[in-house]
């Protein structure tokens, strides 16, 4: 009997780790197709923090696990170590009261979190210096990875593994023979599958537009800066620090990694499969200022910031602020994974392990009925897409 083939539509996280998952379980022929080099799309501009700290126990359990792959990656890829410094979560008084809600959640499925008010904030990092309005949770076995480590050392172990991975070869359509995904064609011809998997994040809609299949989600430009080595060495946890509209972590030697929304910037649609990030700017000058003044407001220790990089791409929300996860009722045999809202990292080594459940097992070990692709109405979808919304509009959720 013929070992059955899946193709692999994105190198980037979600589609390595993926690959990686299905390779794990022994599953026939992978191959992996990339339009550029893996990794070449969001995954290299993203800031690798996670939390587990989320707001439904579908999302807490996903990064639950999704932690434990991180550390359990980190002793298996040569050159990647996860840095599990924690997750700082930072609300104001305003918005605490919606977070305390959740924390019996936390308590039910046995997610540890600690709250802390200023003063234990700073006592704890004397370079964080909040306002005392402002309350804190604390995900203590959380922190970071570095995309420059974490994208070579999973593609190479994926290419060790035995994965067919084929970068710079597009894909141009999908074959649906009967109602059933049967392959894809690409740049250099058709390849024949059993089951298609597209995690092609901001590119979702080109890929799949020729299908009739359409998602409601909106793409919205995000910037995040990585400072040159600081004069004194910081230590921090990673800061989500949603009263700034922000985040910062630590970053490579003695470095700083800040990023920074841009609430009144009309979204970005994608629109053409050869769009690249490169092709997207920051809002402008007066961005980094504002992130430099907000920054010192909460580190006034840190002193003097001098930009070394910056990195400019995509973040991806879909109108209920949910990942979209799972197989397509609409062409069988096809599986989608896209639209992680800016935490598209810090879910993608589990979002890789339930598609490879997916496909390989037929069910997940965590239930994710929410994140259906099936759970849009067409009607709201049509009406959603037709909207042009600014960043402010849209979900604010933080990795």
């Amino acid at each position: 009997m013929d070992k059955p083939t899946a193709v692999i539509i994105g190198g980037g996280v979600i589609g390595l780790s993926t690959a990686y998952q299905l390779a794990q379980k022994h599953f026939g022929r992978i191959i992996l197709l990339d339009k550029g080099p893996v990794g070449d799309g969001s995954s290299n501009r993203a800031a690798g923090i996670i939390t587990r700290l989320l707001w439904c126990d579908a999302a807490v359990a996903a990064r639950v696990r999704s932690l434990e792959l991180f550390k359990q990656l980190s002793e298996e890829l040569e050159g990647y170590r996860f840095q599990d410094v924690g997750t700082l979560n930072m609300f104001t008084t305003a918005s605490w009261g919606n977070t305390e809600k959740m924390l019996p959640m936390y308590d039910r499925l046995g997610v540890p979190y600690e709250i802390l008010d200023s003063d234990e904030v700073h006592c704890r990092w004397p370079n964080l210096q909040p306002d005392r309005s402002i309350r804190s949770l604390f995900d203590p076995d959380a922190g970071y990875s570095e995309p420059h480590e974490y994208v070579p050392a999973l593609a190479r172990r994926v290419r060790e593994l035995g994965v067919d991975v084929r970068e710079h070869q597009q894909v141009t359509g999908l074959i649906d023979r009967g109602g059933r995904a049967a392959g894809v064609q690409t740049t250099d011809g058709p390849i024949q599958a059993d089951a298609v998997v597209c995690t092609v994040h901001a590119w979702t809609q080109v890929v799949l537009k020729d299908l009739g299949i359409q998602y409601p989600y909106k793409c919205f430009v995000h910037q995040r800066y990585v400072t040159h080595p600081l004069e004194k060495s910081v230590r921090l946890p990673a800061v989500n620090a949603h009263h700034l509209d922000g985040y910062v972590r630590p970053a490579t030697d003695g470095r700083l990694l800040l990023g920074h929304e841009t609430k009144n910037r009309i979204e970005y649609p994608v629109c053409s499969a050869n769009f690249h990030m490169s092709e997207l700017t920051a809002a402008s000058d007066e961005i980094r200022k504002c992130l430099i003044n907000n920054f010192r407001s909460l580190a006034p220790a840190v002193g003097t910031i001098r930009w070394e990089s910056e990195k400019v791409g995509l973040i991806c929300f879909a109108m209920d602020g949910e990942p979209i996860l799972g197989p397509v009722d609409a062409l069988k045999g096809l599986f989608v994974g896209c639209n992680f809202h800016s935490g598209g990292f810090a879910y993608n080594p589990v979002a890789g392990l339930l598609l490879a459940e997916f496909i390989a097992d037929g069910k997940t070990s965590i239930d994710v009925s929410r994140f259906s692709p099936q759970r849009f109405d067409p009607r709201e979808t049509k009406a959603y897409l037709a909207t042009k919304l600014p960043q402010s509009s849209g979900h604010r959720r933080r990795h």
